[in-house]
């Protein structure tokens, strides 16, 4: 009996360890993909460099073994091939407003594929890159459309896989925008693929930095959003965190209030808004489990999710330190800190998810005007005039000298006397004045269009958009942040004499760091060093020329004026 039993005994323990063997060797075969696959998880907007390329040649060899090259040469864009050098500008902006109208449609945030527990790592895996490169063909093909200009935008398919599981798990989403600009980074379309996931998930708009704008402007937009059903929260991580550390940035005037009883303008502290997105998951959970839960009488209260997703460098880390009340995710003003989506548990009831910052495709906006708005690194930028002149259009001359201290050249007599300063006239107005001098001698514009593209960033150069179909002449009283003043100087008449400022300028600006300080400076100081070797110099008599009358209309003629003789003392002299 006793082998019996042991026999028993040792075919359990190998059965067991068979099983352990086999779950352990899966386990192991999907470890080695996700090793294989995992790298530095850094984001890419463009295709550069050489790792990136053959990163994308591979991802087409495997589209081809799996069949997919049959309708390589298929496209359902129609390209217009009508010529289009003999449009106005005008023209051709309403052709591009055209063609981005037809082809919105085809601008999509990547779908994950279809997946369930059963499917094996390998599958999964080659399907989410395929889906993935279809949706870059896609994209390809609206590129060469030469009436549209496609933006920059995120190509490393592990960054949106981050995005996808944020998606999935997250009942709340939380879309983080600035409040200066909330539709150059707001994206529809994520909020459509939200419903596709779950048609009760709800996408709630936080307007991020809402304290740099002027109260009107907040209401303006306020008012668009509740037209428009648009879920919104003003919102300042910065003030929040300040409130935290116990001080004050921003004090709310009270007296201000909107004519719409409905209508929510005022800046959410920390306390209201950790409420309003616990309120607000809970109805989508409670939507959800409505039908199902009809029979029943109690439900137990879960734990409810809420997302966070958004562009590069709005603010979500910010947002989620602010509300946990310490520092958990990195802060930095680089674009792409955030490597990975994080989980933070507030409480029993509540849980924050960061997502990393996404580059979403879009129309109209050069990648100059993304590397002004922070999504894209400034650090990176090869054309600095370009971006710095997009913070020149956007800012009043009048705040660009009030804040710098400086003088910005007038605009010439031929030249419409509002326009907005270059970016030549700005950098080099701003490398005088702080003596930036690069190792050849020049004016260093890299280091101040980085200087001044922060601050942009930062808020210290003030400027806002209008909701759309805004007036104008409603904002007189605010300063819009239009490069172009609105106290117009008079014009000149074309055969006027420049003045004396005009003249200054010319002599400052063309003739480079001639009128800098550093550059006396460093003269004084050499001169002074070999002032006291120096000789005394007798300035010269030139009190022999006459000057022209102006008599005749004839040159000025040196004359000698000899001096008189008094040849009565020579006589009286010489007789003595």
């Amino acid at each position: 009996m006793g082998g019996k039993k042991e026999r028993t005994e040792g075919l359990g323990r190998a059965l067991i360890k068979q099983q352990n063997r086999k779950a352990i060797e899966a386990k192991e075969k999907g470890r080695a993909i996700h090793l294989q696959n995992r790298k530095v998880l850094e984001s890419y907007t463009e295709i550069n460099e050489i790792d990136a390329i053959i990163d994308k040649s591979d991802e087409a060899s495997l589209l081809l073994s799996g069949g997919a090259a049959s309708d390589a040469g298929s496209s359902d864009l129609l390209i217009s091939a009508d010529d289009a050098g003999d449009m106005t500008a005008e023209e051709r902006r309403q052709a591009q407003k055209e063609e981005e109208a037809l082809h919105a449609s085809n601008l999509k945030v990547p779908r994950r594929p279809p997946w369930n527990s059963n499917m094996s790592v390998e599958e999964l895996d080659a399907n989410e890159k395929q889906a993935f490169l279809e949706w870059r063909r896609k994209l390809a093909r609206l590129e060469e459309n030469d009436m549209l200009v496609l933006t920059p935008y995120e190509k490393n398919l592990d960054i949106w896989r981050q995005l996808w599981r944020v998606l999935e798990r997250s009942d709340l989403i939380v879309m983080v925008v600035d409040a200066r600009d909330p539709f150059f980074y707001r994206c529809p379309d994520l909020e459509e693929y939200a419903l596709e996931i779950d048609e009760h998930k709800r996408t709630l708009l936080l307007v991020n930095k809402a304290d740099l704008l002027p109260f009107n402007i907040r209401k303006k937009w306020a008012e668009y959003f509740h037209q428009h059903d648009i879920l919104f929260i003003f919102w300042s991580a910065k003030a929040a965190s300040a409130a935290i550390e116990g001080k004050t940035l921003i004090q709310e005037p009270e007296s201000q209030e909107s004519d719409l009883p409905g209508l929510d303008t005022r800046i959410y502290g920390r306390d209201e808004l950790l409420t309003r997105l616990q309120a607000e998951a809970e109805s989508v959970v409670a939507a959800r489990e409505r039908p199902s839960s009809s029979s029943s009488t109690t439900s137990e209260k879960r734990r409810v999710t809420v997302g966070f997703v958004g562009y590069p460098n709005v603010g979500k880390s910010s947002t989620i330190n602010a509300l946990v009340g310490a520092k958990r995710t990195g802060v930095t003003s680089t674009p792409g800190k955030t490597k990975h989506f994080q989980t933070l548990i507030i409480s029993d009831e509540l849980v924050l998810c960061d997502c990393p910052g996404l580059v979403f495709p879009s129309f109209s906006s050069s990648r100059h005007e993304m590397v002004a708005c922070g999504v894209l690194p400034i650090d990176r930028m090869t054309q600095h005039r370009e971006a710095v002149q997009v913070v020149a259009n956007r800012v009043a001359r009048r705040e660009l000298e009030r804040i710098y201290n400086i003088r910005l050249p007038n605009p010439k007599p031929y030249e419409p006397q509002n326009r907005p300063p270059t970016s030549y006239e700005l950098l080099r107005a701003y490398c005088v004045s702080r003596g930036h001098v690069a190792s050849s001698g020049l004016p260093d514009e890299t280091r101040a269009a980085r200087q001044m593209l922060k601050d942009y960033i930062d808020g210290k150069l003030p400027h806002f958009e209008l909701p759309p179909g805004t007036d104008t002449s409603d904002t007189e009283g605010e300063d819009s942040g239009s490069g172009s003043d609105e106290e117009g100087e008079p014009e000149p008449s074309s055969g006027s004499l420049p003045d004396k400022r005009e003249l200054e300028d010319l002599e400052e600006f063309d003739s480079g760091f001639k009128g800098s300080k550093v550059v006396k400076k460093r003269e004084n100081k050499k001169e002074g060093s070999h002032k006291q070797h120096k000789k005394p110099q007798r300035k010269k008599d030139r009190s022999w020329r006459v000057g022209n009358d102006g008599g005749d209309g004839m040159p000025a003629v040196r004359v000698f004026q000899k001096p008189a003789v008094n040849f009565a003392a020579i006589s009286a002299n010489g007789s003595g």
